[in-house]
């Protein structure tokens, strides 16, 4: 990593810290559940014609990302697209194919979430999808629809007047790049599933099990601050690491989820794409190294907690497969790892590089020390938090996602986070 970027990286931390810690007192005595007063909802501004948000290309990593190659309903990849059968969407389905329907889960979470947006705003009116997954070459080269990563949506009153703000709507809704394209539909697209940047976190179902000091177990759901987890210190012995907040905390959305199942002992993990698990992919290899869940092959070994021994040991990957699950949840401890079903695996998503992950969140770590010692347990309300993407991690990834995107920088295929 380049001198100007870890010197701004630094700034911004700092700058984090300050406000971490200072904002802990207003936010903490505030009226309510201790967290201040309710926001007001803004109000909607609709996009102009030709408008796209964010304001880069379709495909750099700010917005949709690169296009990661065409599917087709013989390739392996077709089993990442789902069908969408929601009653509440009018598939146009010109080619009679169900095409249409297809998309990946990312997209079609983000497509549900509009519909609701679209009959809120004008009752009686429904979302239509004209264009979703192209299986027959009707786009441009490298187009998202090749994906099912990207839908051409209009309004079902086909109101034109009505497009500037179901653009605005998409964007709400989280729709990775929006672009009021024509006059005659809107064009909303998403991140892949399998990319680093598909999400600004990666999570656990809620129903993963974590391991307490005290020998119990307890739902990933239900952790409270403080508890003391199973977890791993830098050179792999078993420690147990206090939970210090969520980084993603999700109980209606629908996530695909990787299952890694392994061999001797059996173990099963579920994990989302671009969250962070320790392997050792060769025998050479004893150490503790990291990759995304969607890179872990059959034959890569993982770190299992042996009962028996007490401590860590290898197991072989047996196989890999997706589920879906409706809540998603990502815990961080103050060791920055934790074993879940008794698999050790990274708090952290996205950089393929857990000491940097690790670093970045140092403020936060700092902060809850500060607050534990002083105040947990002495009546300070620290404990509540929103559901959704903790900010201070949606500040590490646009900051992190602004320097990848300047030209003055490399791109992130030739960084060293390592």
């Amino acid at each position: 990593m380049g001198p100007k970027v870890m010197l701004l990286l630094r700034r911004v931390v700092l700058c984090a810290f300050l406000y971490l810690f200072f904002v802990s007192f207003g936010l903490a005595c505030g009226p309510g559940r201790g967290y201040g007063k309710r926001r007001h909802r803004t109000k909607l501004t609709p996009l102009a014609y030709k408008q796209f948000i964010p304001n880069v290309a379709e495909k750099t990593l700010g917005a949709s990302g690169k296009f990661e190659g065409k599917i087709t309903r013989k390739s392996k990849r077709f089993k990442e697209l789902t069908p969408n059968y929601n009653p509440d969407i009018i598939f146009k389905d010109e080619e009679n194919t169900s095409a249409d329907r297809l998309m990946t889960q990312r997209c079609k979470e983000k497509l549900n979430s509009l519909a609701i947006s679209v009959m809120n705003q004008w009752p009686g009116v429904l979302l239509r999808v004209t264009e979703g997954w192209d299986e027959d070459g009707h786009h441009f080269e490298e187009s998202l629809h090749y994906e099912g990563r990207a839908v051409d949506v209009t309004t079902s009153d086909r109101d034109k007047s009505k497009y500037g703000m179901l653009s605005r709507l998409a964007v709400e809704a989280g729709f990775d790049w929006v672009y009021y394209q024509s006059k005659a539909h809107v064009h909303c697209s998403v991140k892949a599933e399998n990319s680093t940047a598909a999400k600004s976190g990666g999570c656990f179902p809620g129903t993963s099990l974590v391991t307490l000091k005290n020998g119990s177990v307890k739902f990933i759901k239900d952790l409270a601050l403080g508890d003391k987890v199973q977890a791993a210190d830098e050179e792999g012995n078993v420690v147990y690491s206090d939970f210090i907040m969520f980084i993603d905390q999700d109980t209606l959305t629908c996530r695909l989820f990787y299952v890694i199942e392994t061999t001797e002992p059996k173990r099963k993990i579920r994990l989302t794409a671009a969250h962070l698990i320790f392997v050792v992919t060769s025998t050479d290899n004893l150490g503790l190294s990291i990759t995304y869940a969607s890179k872990v092959k059959p034959g890569h070994k993982v770190f299992v907690f042996c009962e028996t021994m007490g401590k860590l040991r290898t197991a072989t990957v047996d196989r890999v497969y997706t589920e879906t699950h409706h809540t998603s949840f990502a815990p961080l401890t103050v060791h920055g790892t934790i074993m879940v079903d008794q698999v050790l695996t990274s708090c952290y998503a996205v950089i393929e590089s857990h000491k940097w992950a690790h670093w970045a969140f140092a403020p936060v770590r700092l902060r809850y020390r500060f607050l534990s010692f002083f105040f947990l347990g002495g009546g300070l309300n620290i404990t509540h938090q929103e559901e959704g993407v903790h900010w201070y991690s949606k500040m590490l990834f646009h900051v992190g996602t602004w320097l990848l995107d300047r030209d003055s920088f490399h791109p992130l295929e030739s960084l060293n986070w390592s």
